[in-house]
């Protein structure tokens, strides 16, 4: 009786497919890992805020995305800062007022975020808690006070303005201290050649650009110093998720409560 070939069962042909199966996910995997590699060091990579140095612009807990392309290129654009590129590639200069991650300049690895104020050869000075640019006093409009809780459940009301740059670009800045914070009154800083000068949007809590060296009267602020140009890693766009960390990561079902739903896909000014 004729045996039907197709019913062997030594055909190796499911050992072959399985075998076939498995490389062609691997290969979807090492495409997937390539394309998010190249999209995160060449456009956009995303950044998390563990801290309210930016508030009220940005809040603990938000998730935003940088983009990589918007001052070029440098080493601080690869993971780890690893590749051989001196200075910058295709570079684009930061414009005042831009919310830009860079690396911090006394260990270039940790991740900062603040708000670009000085660029090279400005003359920037804070007199009693108000900012002046090469001489002139940067006016800020009070507003509605800012809220917020404390850990102990209690609400807080603070300061809160509408500051406007030279170059007419606007932000909102709170003073939790008023006007009489430890960085209310500084030096005057000219900012060298190829480097800028940050600061917080919460004044009275940013380690920024203010702070040159380590604080004396017990203030635990780290040293920022001028930002070098190449230290910048890119500006932040927009916020692509936030969460007030009421939820715990196994705690599914509170996530809908944690979202701060009107915060998602807002542009950072």
């Amino acid at each position: 009786m004729p045996i039907d070939p197709g019913k062997s069962d030594s055909s190796p042909e499911p050992e072959q497919k399985r075998s076939g199966s498995f490389l062609e996910t691997l290969r979807s995997i090492i495409y997937a890992v390539l394309i998010a590699f190249v999209i995160r060091t060449f456009a956009y990579e995303p950044f998390n805020i563990p801290s309210g140095s930016m508030i009220p612009t940005l809040l603990v807990g938000d998730y935003l995305f940088v983009s990589k392309f918007s001052y070029g290129y440098s080493k601080h654009s690869f993971p780890f800062s690893f590749a051989p590129i001196n200075g910058r590639v295709l570079s684009r200069e930061p414009k005042r007022g831009d919310v830009a991650v860079f690396k911090l300049p006394t260990d270039n690895k940790t991740d900062y975020i603040k708000r670009i104020i000085g660029l090279p050869g400005d003359r920037i000075q804070v007199k009693k808690g108000l900012l002046h640019v090469n001489g002139t006093r940067v006016p800020r409009k009070p507003i509605k006070k800012y809220e917020f809780s404390t850990s102990f459940g209690q609400v807080r009301r603070v300061a809160q303005y509408l500051e406007t740059l030279p170059n007419e670009k606007g932000h909102l800045i709170i003073e939790e201290q008023g006007d009489f914070g430890p960085l209310d009154d500084t030096q005057e800083f000219i900012v060298p050649k190829g480097h800028y000068f940050v600061m917080g949007d919460n004044r009275d809590n940013s380690s920024d650009s203010r702070v040159i060296s380590i604080m004396p009267n017990g203030h635990s602020i780290m040293p920022v110093g001028f930002v070098p140009f190449e230290n910048l890693v890119g500006r932040a766009e927009f916020l692509f998720f936030s969460t007030d960390g009421s939820a715990k990561l196994w705690e599914i079902w509170k996530w809908p409560f944690a979202i701060r739903y009107g915060r998602l896909f807002n542009r950072i000014e």
